[in-house]
């Protein structure tokens, strides 16, 4: 989990519509390249371990825990005002 939302985070750092200047979108999509192989071998253990399931209910708590819902909206496009 903690991985999955390091990614989130980088990728709305990265996110042009909200990013402020290229220095710092460069710097997160540099960190991105490791945080996603970390997330990658993540996984791999959980397949070797035999953990075949992804248990939704489960994950949806423990984002919401940890703020998920907040910052998986970073890497969306912001919605206009009506």
């Amino acid at each position: 989990m903690d991985r999955y939302l390091e990614t989130v985070d980088l990728l709305g750092r990265i996110n042009p519509a909200r990013c402020t200047d290229t220095y710092s979108a460069l710097r997160a999509a540099q960190a991105l390249v490791n945080t996603a192989k970390a997330l990658r071998e993540a996984l791999e253990l959980m397949y070797e371990r035999g953990e075949l399931e992804v248990h939704g209910a489960a994950l949806v708590r423990a984002l919401r825990v940890l703020d998920g819902e907040r910052r998986c909206r970073l890497p969306a496009i912001p919605v206009r005002p009506l």
